[in-house]
């Protein structure tokens, strides 16, 4: 094995480096690899990628996206009233449950429990927010609502 003195680069591994504008005996003189003339020919600032050469621009000739983003938004896992259904009766339905039976993917969101399907049993149902159409129909099965204060926050 070779000592750390006898140490060479693999050839053809290092190149010269490009030296412009040092005469017509270089191959690199004159123009110095610019060509002749023009905006592209001169030093200072290039065209940024997206100009068109004065042409309406891409970015211009599409409609602005229009909206905002609220920043404040509260998004919640939402659980339709038709998938408690897997539930026993008279269990209590709530975050940590509907985790763990797979219904909603985060514990750190607060959870929203909508009107759609139909419950069969009674349930306690513990939830951040319910829809009208669900609390109806939660107490029209013979369940309870217990409506929760917000998720646990993500630390």
């Amino acid at each position: 094995m070779p000592g750390q003195n006898e140490l060479v680069p693999s050839p053809g591994s290092k190149h010269k480096r490009k030296r412009v504008g040092r005469g017509l005996g270089s191959g690199h003189g004159r123009y110095s690899g610019k060509g002749q003339k023009g905006q592209k020919s001169r030093s200072g600032p290039h065209i940024p990628a997206h100009f068109e050469g004065g042409q309406l621009p891409l970015v211009k000739r599409l409609p602005a996206r229009r909206g905002f983003t609220n920043i404040f938004r509260n998004e919640y896992s939402v659980v339709n009233l038709g998938r408690l259904n897997v539930f026993e009766k008279g269990s209590v339905v709530d975050r940590e449950i509907l985790l763990e039976a797979g219904l909603i993917r985060s514990a750190w969101k607060p959870v929203k429990i909508l009107g759609m399907g139909e419950l069969d049993q009674e349930l306690i149902v513990r939830a951040d927010k319910f829809s009208t159409a669900a609390r109806k129909k939660i107490e029209a099965a013979g369940g309870r609502v217990e409506e929760a204060g917000s998720a646990p926050k993500a630390s």
